[in-house]
């Protein structure tokens, strides 16, 4: 299916482009969430009438994100405590959801999305160097201190 972005995509294209997906991603996830249309006539039409909303609209998406990147970097490293055995294994685990939860109580909105865990789960305490993906082009790094509870 040919489909016209209308946001910034990883891997697949940025505003504007024309391009062939395979239906089920179209329809399931592009469509839906409004990051495309189908590259019909009428809506290229549309599109190239909104081109400059849809420009300033991303511009200041970006910039949202570039400022919680700027806040994030300038805060650099953020403590979570866990119950933890003698040796620094963790009872349990920390995930997504909970270093999200720790960075928006430190006052930037972070989504459990955002965060970037490649190698799975953090199961011991020590000091991690975590990726955050704000947008496609927003990168950062925070540090994650894991803490037994006292």
């Amino acid at each position: 299916m040919e489909v016209i972005l209308l946001d910034k995509i990883g891997r697949l294209g940025g505003l504007g482009d024309k391009v062939k997906v395979k239906n089920g991603f179209a329809r399931n996830f592009l469509l839906p969430n409004k990051k495309a249309v189908r590259a019909t006539k009428e809506n290229l039409e549309k599109f190239e009438a909104q081109r400059a909303e849809l420009e300033a609209k991303i511009a200041g998406e970006l910039k949202a994100a570039q400022d919680r990147a700027a806040k994030l970097e300038e805060i650099g490293k953020f403590t979570i405590e866990a119950l933890a055995g003698d040796e620094g294994k963790l009872f349990g685990s920390v995930g997504t959801r909970d270093i999200a939860e720790v960075i928006t109580k430190g006052g930037i909105e972070v989504h459990k999305s955002e965060i970037r865990l490649p190698e799975g789960v953090l199961r011991s305490t020590g000091d991690y160097q975590i990726s955050i993906q704000l947008h496609p082009d927003v990168k950062t790094e925070v540090t994650i201190s894991i803490v037994p509870q006292a």
